[in-house]
């Protein structure tokens, strides 16, 4: 199995829903929810793709890094590449029930699993999309995160019980989808949660807590002193809030605020390994990738899925060797071309599909 094949197929199953565009930045698809487009104008979902495209690393060859790791600790549990899997999750809304939520879910987990990762799994406004990620997750003996919605703290707490009872590593909670409306229109209302909500939430369980939906330094240090163990900077793959930044353009300056503090990690935009280097230069621990795993899971199941980390575990490997970076935790400023962020892309940004 091909990517090139996984990725045919997975446009042909995905017809009207997603285009998997030559360049998957967001132009294309804005507006386009459901479905995995971006909220609104689409600027959200165009500016982490645009943030990141802006991340330059410098070219490094005097070196003996020939065969670097691409191995991380994270949580505790020792994983293949610092890329898991994103939240993603709704299947009868967003893909018009083209696969069913416990196939998608479990093509998600087991594919992570079979290439030394892991990855989170959803919540929304259907039963089945939280239920089938428990599944997912006792089927592969916890090796997977489930990530709840920001709902009202005894149903949040409940959830809770079903992930400890579950064996899962870890749980995280979904606050960059406080507002989001089709919970609500289902009878399943969520909210923002304030310090004392998530400090209740993090002393109420073993397990790893993760905050997911950070864009700010002040609510990373809000998140850490509340007891949780890690962050997604997320804006929510562009699909919450209209006209937000970048994550690659948020990241530095959170990362500076909670460095060795909690364990730190970002999403948004990454379609290679070369994102995956340009996001841990600007601090992150790990990263999520969302979308991609959507077309290797249409597009080939757990074995798509699969094939997805390992090949961006090359790629990642490669850049690693023509920046001098040995091993992930490695990565810093020092392989960033200054300055970056302020730069204007020096491609066209424009679809050709």
């Amino acid at each position: 199995m091909e990517w090139t094949d996984i990725k045919q197929q997975a446009k042909e199953r995905l017809q009207g829903i997603c285009r998997l565009c030559r360049i998957c930045n967001g132009l294309n698809c804005a507006g386009e929810i459901p479905g995995i487009g971006g909220v609104g104008s689409g600027s959200s979902f165009i500016n982490n793709y645009q943030a990141l495209l802006k991340v330059r690393l410098n070219l490094r060859t005097l070196h003996n890094v020939s065969n670097p790791t691409t191995e991380v600790e994270i949580l505790g549990h020792k994983l293949a590449l610092p890329v898991l899997g994103a939240a993603v999750a709704g299947c009868r809304i967003n893909f018009q029930g083209r696969m069913s939520e416990e196939e998608f879910c479990w093509s998600q987990v087991q594919g992570a699993l079979a290439a030394g990762t892991v990855a989170l799994t959803g919540d929304g406004g259907h039963t089945e999309i939280f239920a089938a990620g428990i599944k997912a997750v006792q089927a592969a003996k916890g090796a997977a995160i489930p990530i709840i919605k920001p709902r009202p703290l005894p149903d949040l707490i409940s959830r809770l019980r079903q992930a400890e009872e579950a064996g899962a590593m870890a749980v995280g909670i979904d606050v960059d989808a406080a507002g989001l409306i089709n919970m609500r229109l289902l009878g399943q209302p969520v909210g923002p949660l304030d310090s004392g909500d998530l400090e209740i939430i993090c002393q109420s369980t073993k397990l790893p807590v993760i905050v997911k939906g950070i864009m700010t330094p002040d609510e990373a240090v809000m998140a850490c002193e509340a007891g949780a163990q890690a962050i997604v900077v997320s804006n929510h793959g562009g699909r919450a809030l209209d006209h937000t930044p970048g994550t690659a353009e948020v990241l530095p300056q959170i990362a500076q605020a909670v460095r060795g503090r909690i364990t730190i990690l970002a999403d948004g935009g990454v379609r290679t390994g070369t994102d995956v280097l340009k996001f841990l230069a600007l601090g992150a621990d790990a990263v999520l990738v969302g979308r991609p795993v959507v077309w290797a899971a249409f597009g080939g199941g757990a074995e798509g899925v699969q094939l997805l980390y390992q090949k961006l575990a090359t790629e990642l490997k490669v850049a690693m060797i023509l920046t001098g970076c040995a091993a992930p935790q490695d990565a810093g400023e020092h392989l960033l071309a200054v300055p970056s962020l302020n730069q204007s892309p020096l491609i066209d940004t424009q679809n050709n599909n």
